[in-house]
């Protein structure tokens, strides 16, 4: 997991769970899933999923296996596993990634879009709804946000 490999301990011991896809018997990509909250350093804030919510994050297809289907690969199979563990609503962020293809197909819709500006260590934000209302309102909620532009504010690195 390259720099952050380090912090597989940590996440397994506050309740995260990796899901891995392997291909050939070797990992071809990974993601995680957590229920808990876990900062979004792209977007500069916390999500704190809500009872029977999860958040799908730091996914990774390896290079050697991009544009073969494992990302699609691994959103199906942690998906049918929350809902196995009780989960009703996932939430997963994304940036303008090719992979990104791979969300509506496996049952994801946009609830919020996210433009932001970083300049010399700050970071503005504006915020969109991509919904019906109530989608974006449980987005919102689970974000701290609500659509508009975000204040200026200095970025914060966490490794989580």
């Amino acid at each position: 997991m390259g720099p952050d490999g380090d912090l597989v301990g940590q996440r397994l011991a506050r309740g995260s769970r990796c899901f891995v896809v392997w291909v050939d018997g070797a990992v071809a990509g990974y993601g995680w899933l957590s229920t808990g909250p876990e900062w979004i350093g792209e977007l500069q804030l916390e999500i704190t999923p809500r009872a029977g919510e999860g958040y799908i994050w730091n996914c990774m297809t390896l290079p050697e296996h991009r544009r073969k289907g494992v990302f699609r690969s691994l959103l199906v199979g942690m998906s049918q596993a929350a809902r196995l563990g009780g989960l009703a609503r996932l939430w997963i962020g994304t940036v303008a990634i090719p992979a990104e293809r791979a969300l509506q197909p496996s049952g994801f819709r946009p609830a919020l879009r996210f433009s932001h500006l970083r300049i010399a260590g700050l970071h503005s934000m504006q915020v969109t709804a991509a919904a019906d209302p109530r989608l974006v309102a449980d987005a919102s909620a689970v974000l701290g946000v609500q659509p508009g532009r975000l204040p200026l504010r200095r970025l914060r690195r966490r490794r989580h």
